[in-house]
């Protein structure tokens, strides 16, 4: 019952939204398509969806042309980030609605109905009306009525993105074990967020979109460790993952005049040439024996402050794990954790990674 995208390209004007996208879904695995905004990946769910036709290339599913399928024909329900429920109806009325529209019988309705609303929690909220409920319990209704139709392929569109940071942790868990129980062995689910976090959270399969073009496929462990190119590094950290031109040579791993270090053991086999060096903000830390830097910017977000700085030419997120003010152009002295460089190309591709074997 796999899902097959093949070479699907959609350009409504002179930028690619979808450029020559192949894809395998397969059932009973969450995926999550992560991407920046406007990097494709609603366009992505629209066109599985069939809200949206490709300008060339070929969905099948179950051995089926897709795209010959209507809409309404499809066996797809889609979650929106907005809440998508009909206001003059309750709680029950809405979830029961699609069901009701296939002519279901009354019985096997109740029963769809009610399972639906023990998964997500709403249950004693079956006659409260939508204007009642609030963000969050407004989105466990549209989700049960996606769950309720039993659809083959469930696409679920930043579904969290507007609810509060408590929320969303409570119904990220509630998704992981939804998607991945015995009941949902049969079902393929497809998941877009730009939250790396939330990606690697969910611990299904990546797909790492941007500027409508597939970057990387895999499992977030390997996509998080081994990303096919600094792009991708970038995407799949928050903050961005920290990129600096630098060279090797003679035997030191030198960013600026300022900053330079004796080239760790595992980089010995490297060439001497210019590479962008690539290091995670939580791998940058404070120490009073590091290199001078000054602040540009400090950020604090839940117990961690991100402190944008530079030497010279050499700008760099670091993640502090504390709570503090730090004022624009204070020295800090930062060091660098050498056993967590990466080494890419300078156009790009990835070189080195801490974690290759």
């Amino acid at each position: 019952m796999s899902l097959n995208l093949g070479n699907i390209i959609f350009k409504p004007t002179d930028q690619y939204h979808l450029n020559d996208i192949s894809l395998n879904f397969e059932p009973g695995k969450m995926y999550t398509i992560l991407g920046r905004t406007l990097s494709g990946k609603t366009t992505l769910l629209k066109t599985i969806a069939g809200l949206q036709t490709p300008d060339s290339g070929n969905i099948q599913f179950e051995g089926k042309d897709f795209l010959a399928i209507p809409v309404w024909e499809r066996n797809v329900a889609m979650v929106y980030q907005q809440f998508i429920n009909y206001p003059h109806l309750n709680v029950k009325q809405n979830i029961e609605f699609p069901l009701k529209q296939r002519k279901m019988e009354e019985n096997l309705i109740e029963k769809e109905v009610s399972d639906a609303i023990q998964k997500v929690g709403l249950k004693g909220f079956e006659s409260r009306k939508i204007q009642e409920l609030s963000g969050g319990q407004q989105q466990r209704v549209a989700l049960a009525r996606s769950l309720a139709k039993k659809a083959k392929i469930l696409l679920l569109d930043e579904p969290l993105v507007n609810l509060d940071y408590k929320l969303r942790e409570g119904l990220r868990e509630e998704f992981k074990k939804l998607f991945t129980g015995s009941e949902s062995s049969q079902s393929i689910f497809i998941y877009a967020s730009t939250d790396p976090l939330e990606a690697m959270q969910l611990n299904g399969d990546i797909i790492v979109i941007d500027e409508g073009k597939i970057l990387q496929t895999g499992s977030s462990k390997e996509v998080f460790e081994n990303p096919a190119n600094a792009k991708v590094a970038e995407i799949t950290n928050d903050p961005a993952m920290n990129l600096n031109i630098g060279r090797i040579e003679n035997n030191k791993l030198i960013l600026n005049n300022n900053i330079q270090f004796n080239l760790p053991s595992s980089l010995q086999t490297m060439s001497s040439d210019n590479y962008l060096v690539g290091i995670r903000a939580t791998d940058l830390h404070l120490d009073n024996n590091g290199f001078d830097f000054k602040v540009d910017i400090s950020e604090i977000s839940g117990s961690e402050t991100f402190l944008h700085l530079h030497n010279q030419d050499i700008k760099c997120v670091a993640t502090i794990e504390e709570v503090k003010s730090y004022e624009v152009d204070e020295n800090v002295k930062i060091n660098f954790d050498l056993s967590k460089i990466y080494l890419f190309k300078e156009s790009g591709e990835l070189l080195y990674s801490p974690y290759q074997k």
